[in-house]
């Protein structure tokens, strides 16, 4: 597999943790999870996301970064790495929930940090619409989530698609998961292993057999 560093992306609820998991079991590799637990502004955001953005996305932004760091070392950069997030997307959310000046001072400091994390070999976006998202979110039931509105994740969801339809800075693999599941269907997980040891440069996008 030429990409030895692979990082899941797309809104709440598309699947990335799930994909990320599938990735890092077939290629025996480091699992790399984004920490939402550990965010002690996160519920309080959902509840009023006007006051509490600023505090949520630093924390996010610093963990993120933490978690980054580790791909530096002598070790991971020998194994493969699958990660369910992409630091950059860090941006997205902070694009959407941010107010000019606090914004203005979260670039200031993400500037800084990103100067120094690596960029994935290939960076994987999922994409659903934002009725399939709620109904994911909903299904898997987390106390923190429940606030969580379609009007959020419509406005979560044209957020990524603007950011990734001007990405270059690696190699991106475009999946839309409605009627899709990799758990499910091997031979949709088989397609886009081989799409992925196949790897190109740019965008591609992929429709895993059986989708409609």
């Amino acid at each position: 597999m030429a990409a030895k560093y692979i990082a899941i992306e797309g809104p709440i609820g598309v699947g990335k943790t799930t994909l990320a998991r599938l990735l890092a079991d077939r290629y025996g590799g480091r699992l790399v999870l984004e920490d939402h637990v550990s965010n002690p502004f996160l519920t309080d955001f959902y509840k009023d996301r006007q006051r509490y953005a600023f505090q949520v996305q630093i924390y996010f932004l610093l963990s993120r970064f933490k978690q980054q760091q580790e791909f530096l070392s002598g070790e991971l950069l020998a194994s493969r790495v699958v990660s369910d997030f992409f630091f950059g997307k860090d941006r997205i959310f902070a694009g959407l929930n941010l107010n000019r000046d606090e914004l203005a001072l979260y670039d200031h400091v993400a500037s800084m940090l990103e100067k120094s994390v690596p960029l994935p070999d290939l960076i994987i976006y999922l994409t659903a619409s934002p009725e399939t998202l709620l109904k994911r979110v909903k299904k898997r039931a987390r106390d923190y989530e429940k606030p969580i509105d379609i009007d959020y994740l419509a406005a979560l969801g044209e957020s990524y698609s603007r950011y990734f339809f001007h990405f270059s800075g690696a190699p991106l693999l475009v999946i839309n998961t409605e009627n899709v599941s990799f758990v499910d269907e091997p031979a949709q997980f088989d397609y886009l292993l081989d799409r992925i040891e196949n790897l190109k440069p740019g965008t591609s996008y992929l429709v895993p057999l059986g989708a409609k």
